[in-house]
């Protein structure tokens, strides 16, 4: 299933003259569950990422975006989840089963600021209730910067686009533990905001 989505976004990517360059891939944990933390530039982010990301892994979304044509059946092969941020209730039932389902093994995407803003290399707020699952499950998070991202549908033209998918060091529990959520979102936040800065101050690739 994971296959069938790459394939499908490779098709893509070719079709509009799109490239993906992953970095730092070597600091995904090794075994078991994680959890992405990625900033959100646009609609690209999480195709972006499982480009570069061997491993299977799924994504979170919003519940009223995730129906449209093409959306569903990519949502419905990762087994993503849909989130509907204006029930509470659903909320907490959906991030209760990130944290049982990662501490299975499995690995997912959920983008702390809620949505994107189209600010392009530049973050907003992270949400400390996206750090939740990661708490509750014990599991690794994983910082991972977007670079130009959001060019792939701002841009109108045909010239060719090149992105960036940049792995940080996770924080494992014991990094976290004794921190609260509103720290562990600042915290990665802040990480995340040092790359794109150094990216594009010096206008270069990330290192």
């Amino acid at each position: 299933m994971y296959s069938l989505d790459l394939l499908a976004i490779r098709r893509m990517t070719r079709a509009g003259r799109i490239t993906t360059e992953g970095v730092g891939m070597e600091n995904l944990p090794a075994d078991g569950g994680y959890i992405m933390y990625p900033n959100h530039q646009g609609k690209y982010d999480a195709l972006g990422i499982m480009l570069t990301h061997e491993k299977p892994c799924s994504v979170v979304i919003d519940i009223d975006k995730s129906n449209s044509v093409l959306v569903k059946q990519f949502i419905n092969l990762v087994r993503g989840k849909r989130m509907d941020r204006n029930d509470a209730r659903q909320s907490i039932r959906i991030i209760r089963e990130m944290a049982d389902e990662t501490k299975q093994g499995r690995k997912f995407i959920i983008f702390p600021e809620g949505g994107y803003h189209h600010n392009g290399n530049r973050t907003t707020e992270f949400k400390p209730g996206a750090f939740k699952s990661a708490v509750w499950a014990k599991v690794p998070i994983v910082p991972v910067v977007l670079i130009d991202s959001y060019r792939v549908f701002e841009e109108h033209n045909l010239k060719p686009i090149k992105t960036f998918v940049h792995y940080l060091n996770p924080l494992y529990y014991e990094d976290y533990k004794d921190m609260t959520t509103v720290e562990i979102a600042a915290t990665v936040q802040e990480r995340i905001q040092n790359v794109l800065n150094q990216y594009t101050g010096n206008n270069r690739r990330p290192t």
